[in-house]
């Protein structure tokens, strides 16, 4: 029905629309702060802004073009994003409140623009109403499809079990003729940016697995700065994954030191990369690190990109072994003393053969090194500098699968 105070309301919804472009930021940025479940990844806050701008623009086209409560429905955009709040577990209660929230900053803008057209007050108060009642009707349109979305999409996404989703990431990793669009259907989840994959894993007879496989969940969220995908393979084992428009960016010295409070816990990381191919090969990455950390008997974080050498020998130990017997010679043992010259001889070469370099980075004296240098030539049979680089890949083989078997890892090796 028609109001006396219309031309008044399409005026201000016109100068509201006018200035969009400054508005929506605003507003965005006010669900950022005002409520934690709104900070997303770049992937999941473009989608955010989208819903946040459809809302607004038919808000606007129904204030100022006169259309129907009948007629209006939940934008595309707003009914991805309430889906997707959904797949993330985040609350319903904290979408909804952004909904409240953002009609009241309407109602707010309206108010404002009112005492800048400076109208009678009583024509003033009746538009500010006009605009408030059309706008609280809209809400309550929008709000009540959107919850039919979401708990629709919840239901559907809890109705997958884990062992039915990690199948369909096995599916997708193995399905070299899955085209892109069908994959992400499949994973119900975007595969066109960027991707990093982690698997998280506690030892037979921790007490409490999953707690701990959910703080390690906290720990990656924390480390990236962004909310993670997660599939429970089991009570000890999780997969994780990072999905993002930008490349991720991982604090992995804060998350190695933050693991050490949980010693049952072991997180291995894929590298990151782009689009299917990419989803693909993070996951084989972080698969393949987790492989040389069982092997090596690792703990805590393990990154594909320190043992991706390793990670090519890591289903051939028997002749890894065997190989590297024949490179190191004596220096083979499994004994502390030749555990700890292997340590010193990797330090050496790795610091380019500078004896004062490697005392700094193994915490001894100059002297100490020069004398386990010679001692480690002397069971070589040969100067290091003769078959350097068989030296160097026998000695990284050794020290991340482990071998050889008895082995005792020294750590600063004094």
């Amino acid at each position: 029905m028609a109001d006396d105070n219309d031309p008044l309301v399409r005026a201000v919804a016109g100068r509201i629309k006018a200035d969009l472009d400054r508005l929506s930021p605003t507003m965005i940025a006010m669900f950022t702060e005002v409520i934690p479940e709104f900070r997303h990844d770049d992937e999941v806050r473009q989608l955010m802004v989208a819903s946040t701008e459809s809302n607004l623009s038919a808000i606007l086209d129904m204030l100022t073009l006169a259309i129907g409560l009948d007629d209006i429905t939940v934008p595309p955009a707003a009914a991805e994003y309430a889906r997707r709040f959904a797949q993330h577990g985040l609350s319903l209660e904290a979408l909804l409140r952004a909904y409240r929230l953002g009609e009241n900053m309407f109602v707010q803008w309206t108010m404002t623009l009112l005492a800048e057209l400076n109208p009678p007050t009583d024509v003033a108060l009746a538009t500010a109403a006009r605009v408030a009642d059309l706008v609280n009707s809209y809400i309550d349109q929008v709000i009540e499809g959107l919850i039919d979305i979401y708990e629709s999409e919840r239901r559907r996404w809890d109705a997958r079990t884990d062992a039915a989703r990690a199948a369909q990431v096995r599916a997708v990793i193995d399905a070299e003729d899955l085209d892109v669009g069908s994959a992400e259907q499949m994973l119900s989840t975007s595969l066109r940016g960027w991707h990093q994959f982690a698997m998280l894993w506690t030892p037979p007879g921790t007490r409490d697995p999953r707690a701990a496989l959910r703080a390690g969940t906290a720990l990656l969220a924390l480390a990236t700065g962004k909310t993670p995908m997660t599939i429970e393979v089991d009570d000890h084992n999780r997969w994780v994954w990072i999905s993002s428009v930008a490349r991720p960016v991982l604090d992995t010295a804060r998350l190695a030191d933050d693991l050490r409070a949980h010693p049952n816990l072991s997180i291995t990381l894929g590298e990151p990369a782009t689009g299917l191919e990419g989803f693909r090969q993070t996951f084989r990455d972080a698969k393949q690190a987790r492989g040389v950390a069982l092997t090596g008997r690792h703990h805590g974080l393990v990154l594909h990109s320190d043992v991706a050498l390793a990670a090519l020998f890591a289903g051939r130990v028997p002749e890894m072994q065997v190989w590297a017997r024949r490179v190191l010679g004596a220096l083979m043992g499994s004994d502390d003393t030749a555990a700890r010259l292997r340590v010193t001889v990797g330090a050496f070469l790795d610091a380019r053969g500078s004896y004062t370099d490697a005392a700094a980075r193994l915490h001894v004296h100059k002297n100490t090194v020069h004398y386990r240098v010679r001692k480690a030539e002397e069971l070589l049979g040969h100067p290091l500098g003769e078959r350097r680089l068989d030296v160097e890949v026998a000695l990284l083989v050794c020290a991340q699968l482990g071998l050889p078997d008895a082995t005792r890892r020294v750590g600063g090796a004094r």
